[in-house]
């Protein structure tokens, strides 16, 4: 059948909106059904406890359950690799923490790349860590922490959530600069760390205020510096690292990625939400106990804060030489 000019042209003009009209009725009525938070660590840690939180949050704006989904293994590289290879349709989404920058350069052979495979869709929040010790460790300073270290070289162990993660190589810049020999000790999560630090198992950890702070505050672990350049308001009487290991800084940050190509309306969607979360009275009563500053902003924002960090700790690590042990 042939079609009238004057119709076939208002076809013709109309059909390239259609897709973009489907996109738009899709992020409408996303989510029809439950979406997945894919955390790369064990239950307990910040990332875990940041997504719990979230994933409550966005459950009751949006009106469908996120869920946790706790992927531990190779420093979260398993997790992010099941959200890398996820449909790119926005029920699944990953918990992106400092381990996936440093990653990118410490895992050679990795079957993705971070950046390019996970698309920013908001920041949470930028945390300090904190030096931790055991309180049997003879050092209530970091001054005579360094002292100790240095007379007993190789037999002091230090703590991290996993090798090749933030707070392994907060614990390997400290060693470098404090001229230090420590042992690296490797957990598959920051709570099963942390646990072994307070049973003495392990003397030292540079672990994240937002996990520490309790165990700090009842005196399980004794905190010697934060590891921002300066100090932290919710830690006011605990030094900064830097004051006594001039240059020393490190913190971590967290926010949400989804698989690359995930429609753009879903991604402002989510970032519009997640923003609103972190401007919620309860919400921010929350993240003020991580002594952290909220990093609200656009998905383009986080973009930033992922590809700067990754090179920032990508030349550490090869400076370090540091390998997976």
């Amino acid at each position: 059948m042939k079609l009238p000019r004057r119709q076939f042209l208002h076809l013709a003009a109309s059909a390239p909106v259609l897709p973009a009209v489907s996109r738009i009725a899709w992020a409408q009525a996303y989510p029809s059904r439950p979406v997945r938070i894919i955390v790369g660590f064990a239950p307990g840690g910040t990332g875990d406890i940041l997504g719990r939180l979230f994933g409550q949050w966005l459950s009751e704006r949006l009106g469908q359950p996120f869920v946790v989904e706790n992927r531990p293994g190779a420093v979260g590289n398993i997790g992010t690799e099941l959200v890398v290879r996820a449909p790119a349709d926005g029920y699944t989404l990953l918990m992106v923490v400092p381990a996936n920058a440093t990653s990118a350069t410490f895992y050679k052979n990795l079957s993705f790349n971070f950046v390019r495979d996970i698309a920013p869709v908001a920041g949470i929040i930028r945390v300090p860590h904190v030096m931790a010790v055991n309180p049997l460790v003879p050092a209530t300073t970091v001054p005579e922490f360094i002292t100790y270290a240095k007379a007993n070289p190789g037999k002091i162990n230090f703590a991290s959530a996993g090798t090749g993660g933030g707070i392994h190589l907060y614990g390997e810049l400290f060693k470098m600069m404090a001229g230090v020999d420590m042992v690296h000790v490797p957990y598959r999560g920051g709570a099963s760390a942390m646990t072994d630090l307070i049973a003495g198992h392990v003397q030292v950890m540079f672990d994240n205020v937002a996990q520490s702070i309790e165990h700090i505050r009842a005196s399980k672990v004794l905190a010697l510096a934060v590891t921002t350049a300066t100090r932290s308001e919710i830690l006011p009487m605990v030094p900064a690292l830097a004051e006594f290991v001039p240059g020393y800084e490190a913190s971590a940050w967290f926010g949400i990625g989804a698989p690359t190509n995930t429609p753009a309306e879903i991604v402002d969607k989510l970032n519009k939400e997640i923003n609103l979360g972190l401007a919620a009275p309860t919400i921010k009563a929350r993240l003020a106990d991580s002594g952290g500053a909220v990093i609200s902003g656009s998905p383009a924002d986080f973009g930033t804060l992922i590809a700067e960090e990754t090179e920032r700790w990508g030349k550490v690590i090869r400076s370090l030489n540091i390998k997976p042990e």
